[in-house]
């Protein structure tokens, strides 16, 4: 029995743009990496520190963010072409802001719905 490759539904995975070592390529590129080692690395630290998600941080997480969707953006837009080591850095920003930004919506979704079925 073959395993499905449910990557290729989290990633574009364009060769040029994707990782590779001893020429085999990552699963995903450079950008979806770093946004993935983002998310795991706060996720570790949140769980050994008390990381308080408010909606400063939630603020802050938004500018997290803004890196890798511009450099997402502009490439898209041809403006410019990007390389793997920057696609990397934003995708890994952008990965500590998104969890930031999920965590707090998450967060405030559950006291609403505690509000209105208490």
């Amino acid at each position: 029995m073959k395993v499905p490759d449910i990557t290729k539904y989290m990633c574009h995975r364009h060769p040029d743009r994707t990782f590779s070592y001893n020429g085999h390529y990552f699963p995903v590129c450079a950008r979806c990496t770093g946004f993935y080692t983002g998310l795991f690395i706060f996720e570790i630290y949140t769980l050994l520190n008390n990381v308080n998600i408010s909606f400063p941080l939630f603020l802050l997480s938004l500018v997290l963010i803004l890196p890798a969707f511009i450099d997402g953006f502009t490439q898209f837009l041809g403006l410019r072409e990007s390389f793997n080591s920057l696609r990397f850095v934003s995708g890994f920003i952008g990965g500590i802001g998104l969890i930031i930004a999920l965590t707090y919506i998450f967060k405030t979704l559950l006291i609403l719905v505690n509000l209105i079925n208490p």
